[in-house]
């Protein structure tokens, strides 16, 4: 227990064998139950846990026959501890990744300052340039501005971290069972969140590269992310901003989208075939193109701003 809050963690594993037990036996004594999520696997990830179950009253072990994916592993241990008496879930990797010295200090974000939902930044602490691969850093900075827009924490950095914790009566209100089963349900989880008005914020953590191997091929990941990150955006604009509320900034990111595909798509594709037909600048079409991407861009720095600052009073 931690400061009166009983502490669950989910640990998903799959094929974790030569650091699911390292994993294990660093967890904080605070901590009340272990939610080890075994996700299929060909090596002996299950019977490491299995053998430090029996020494550790306080390891449950969901057990998948067959690979489920990362984001299935997460919903049956997010499911388990809402349905429990814990009143705080945490997620750290089986691959020992997370420093579990950093555990109290997302945890105090919720317990002291009354926030919702806690996640890790990896980008705040001074060792993230020296330590993070340069590939995977770029990855980040590229996921960390769409994630901005998709799920509307526009403050929020490094959304591909997983170390996260999260209030159990928060998460008994949005639809966890329906989080996406793969990779990518960190902004699918923030998007719940704020479609429904929750308080989410970051904690510094340290950034941990060492014997794990990531499962994470780097630009089939950026696709499709992306993909599932353009289906958030329009997702929480229908919801938050038309079904469980009602902002005129919906209008102003409609408008741009509109315009982007019905005049600006055509336009510019006739611009070109007319230049290259005739061997000149198209004057009219040239007219209509950037006016069109004048008002696109006004109406979009428009929304962008207002929902920043709906999102920030919230």
């Amino acid at each position: 227990m931690y400061k009166n809050h009983k502490i669950a963690v989910v640990i998903p594993a799959y094929n974790e064998g030569d650091l699911i037990s390292e994993t294990l036996s660093g967890m904080p004594q605070f901590v009340d139950t272990m939610y080890v999520v075994h996700d299929g696997g060909t090596d002996d990830t299950l019977f490491r846990i299995q053998d430090f179950q029996g020494t550790d009253g306080r390891v449950v072990l969901i057990n998948h026959e067959v690979n489920k994916g990362l984001g299935q592993s997460l919903i049956d241990g997010y499911v388990a501890s809402a349905e429990s008496d814990n009143d705080i879930t945490v997620v750290m990797a089986g691959d020992n990744q997370m420093d579990p010295d950093d555990l109290p200090a997302l945890l105090d974000k919720l317990t002291d300052e009354g926030f919702d939902y806690v996640k890790g930044n990896r980008l705040l602490h001074h060792e993230v340039y020296e330590k993070m691969p340069k590939l995977r850093l770029v990855g980040n900075t590229i996921l960390t501005f769409m994630t901005k827009f998709a799920t509307g924490y526009f403050f929020m950095m490094d959304p591909q971290c997983g170390y996260t914790a999260i209030r159990n009566k928060v998460l008994r209100q949005i639809p966890i069972q329906r989080m996406v089963k793969g990779y990518g349900y960190n902004a699918d989880i923030l998007c719940m969140l704020n479609i429904r008005g929750f308080k989410v914020t970051d904690s510094e953590v340290r950034p941990v590269y060492g014997r794990e191997k990531s499962k994470i091929k780097l630009f089939k990941y950026i696709f499709k992310t992306g993909g599932l990150l353009f289906r958030l955006f329009f997702r929480r604009l229908w919801q938050r901003y038309i079904v469980l509320d009602f902002h005129p900034l919906v209008l102003f990111y409609l408008f741009a989208f509109f315009n982007t595909i019905i005049i600006l798509i055509p336009f510019t594709i006739r611009f070109f075939l007319m230049y290259y037909r005739f061997g000149e600048v198209p004057k009219t079409t040239l007219t209509i193109l950037m006016f069109t991407l004048l008002i696109t861009l006004q109406s979009i720095l428009f929304a962008i701003w207002m929902d920043m600052d709906y999102n920030k009073k919230k």
